[in-house]
């Protein structure tokens, strides 16, 4: 009988053994399936000015939030002057660019293939700026005064031009000085009695300085196309999805930047890598100023009646031979 429980008890141990699981080993351990691969991301350089500002903050939150690289995008900002930039948009050497729309128009008339896909600047950001102590608070008031601009050219130019025919005054009525970029300088040393600014710097910096000063606006007398993203016809027609993805992160770290200044101004910081902590209140007011110029109810979206006076102006100044399509000029197909 003792012999018989033995062998049931071997047997149902035995039957347990055969059940149960093994021991894991190393060589029985699962193999984990390959994580998918991300696809890499297209490198993209984007001109943006000839030096980093404060002002391209919509453009350095995109970048900092990762927005570019949500769309697939590595994006490098280079600086150039826009005049430099819009030939190698023409060319396809580079592929985005932030320029002023009168240089699209003026690249069209020597057919370079440049368009316009997102604007950027509500309002024309070309203003004249001079003391109070001058007298000069209305365009009327520049005849026969001495008036600096950087040079004959780009938007300053424009946008004194298209100001003054606005008004029914000639450019001979007025002493015109090529000054370069010291406007505030020339200014405040009394080397000239008003200048061609950008209206969301010089006139700033100026007021901090504790200048008192009158700033007419060229947006309060004419409206013209301004600042926006370009690219070219053979990248929109090769990379569409490229297109689209540049300009929904742009229109993202606009907004982001709209909402909350302060903390646009501090991500922007990376990039500003000379503003010292002396500097930082004027280029915080900078960025308010450049966000009341921004301010739309139709972001990105161009409006043909701003081109059309665009190139009227360039038309009149004989900075391009013929008018060109300026529905060719634009789109508002990747901002939709």
């Amino acid at each position: 009988m003792k012999k018989l429980v033995l062998a049931f008890l071997a047997f149902v141990l035995a039957a347990c053994a055969r059940f149960a699981p093994l021991p894991p080993t190393a060589t029985q351990a699962p193999t984990a399936a390959p994580l998918p691969t991300a696809a890499p991301l297209t490198h993209v350089k984007l001109a943006m000015g000839y030096i980093p500002d404060i002002q391209f903050a919509p453009f350095y939150v995109a970048a900092q939030k990762g927005y570019f690289a949500q769309q697939g995008i590595d994006i490098e900002f280079v600086t150039m002057f826009e005049n430099d930039a819009i030939p190698l948009i023409g060319s396809n050497d580079l592929q985005f660019a932030n320029v002023s729309a009168e240089q699209v128009v003026q690249a069209r008339a020597q057919d370079l293939p440049a368009k316009y896909v997102m604007k950027w600047w509500e309002k024309y950001p070309i203003a004249i700026v001079a003391k109070k102590s001058s007298g000069i608070a209305a365009p009327s008031d520049l005849a026969g005064r001495k008036v600096g601009l950087p040079g004959l050219y780009g938007a300053s130019y424009v946008g004194l031009r298209a100001l003054l025919n606005s008004q029914n005054i000639a450019e001979g009525d007025l002493q015109l000085e090529s000054i370069g970029f010291t406007q505030a300088e020339a200014l405040s040393a009394g080397l000239v009695e008003a200048a061609v600014v950008y209206a969301n710097n010089e006139p700033v910096k100026l007021a901090a300085q504790g200048e008192a000063i009158n700033v007419i606006y060229v947006s309060q007398f004419i409206d013209l196309a301004s600042n926006g993203l370009v690219t070219n016809e053979q990248t929109i027609k090769d990379h569409p999805e490229l297109v689209r993805g540049m300009v929904a992160a742009v229109l993202q770290g606009l907004a982001d930047t709209l909402a909350d200044p302060d903390a646009a101004f501090d991500l922007s910081r990376k990039y500003l890598t000379t503003l010292t902590e002396a500097d930082a209140p004027v280029a915080r007011a900078v960025l308010a100023a450049s966000i009341d110029m921004w301010k739309t109810d139709r972001p990105g979206i161009s409006d043909k009646a701003r081109w059309e006076t665009t190139q009227a102006t360039l038309l009149d100044m004989k900075l391009i031979p013929s008018a060109v399509d300026v529905e060719q000029a634009f789109t508002n197909e990747f901002v939709k």
